[in-house]
């Protein structure tokens, strides 16, 4: 009997460890992925600015093809919003806050059944006859020690879909 509240006690230590560990941890996350692509910064603009097409290049809509998506606002640029729903990749809600046309489009998301909120950009600078392309999302988790460690992990959760994504703008601009 003595082994069990030993290993039980064992449990609780390590869980409380962990549990204030995670209030030591950094409650902001950033992800940020560049590419490099063979067109101008009009072409590349042109398939970010505007909301509809977004799912032409980005992994979310063809990981769910039955995902729904509603447009409102302004049709491109600054004031662009759509949310969606999906039973794989979440709802959501994102708006273009501001726009330079052919240099970034920033934006404001919104995932309310996580209570999480980030903001992000795609910046086009000119490089030679290319444009490089940054796509950059950034935000904060909150006190919770539990999301913190989400956090953590956020780079490696969405940095491969920020890859794939600008690797499908990359062909789409290039065609």
């Amino acid at each position: 009997m003595k082994w069990v509240t030993r290993v039980l006690l064992t449990v609780a230590v390590i869980a409380v460890l962990v549990f204030a560990i995670g209030f030591l941890l950094p409650s902001g996350f950033k992800v940020q992925r560049s590419i490099e692509i063979g067109a101008t910064p009009e072409r590349v603009y042109a398939l970010i600015a505007d909301p509809r097409e977004w799912k032409k290049w980005t992994v979310w809509n063809q990981r769910d093809p039955a995902m729904t998506v509603s447009y409102s606002g302004s049709p491109s640029g600054a004031g662009a919003k759509w949310t969606w729903q999906s039973k794989t990749e979440g709802n959501g809600e994102m708006e273009f806050t501001s726009a330079v046309p052919n240099e970034r489009i920033i934006y404001s998301l919104n995932f309310p059944d996580f209570g999480m909120r980030s903001t992000g950009q795609i910046r086009l600078e000119p490089a030679g006859a290319n444009t490089r392309v940054t796509w950059t999302n950034e935000g904060d988790v909150g006190a919770s020690p539990i999301n913190r460690y989400f956090a953590l992990t956020m780079d490696r959760l969405v940095g491969p879909d920020f890859e794939a994504g600008l690797a499908n703008l990359k062909v789409l601009a290039e065609r």
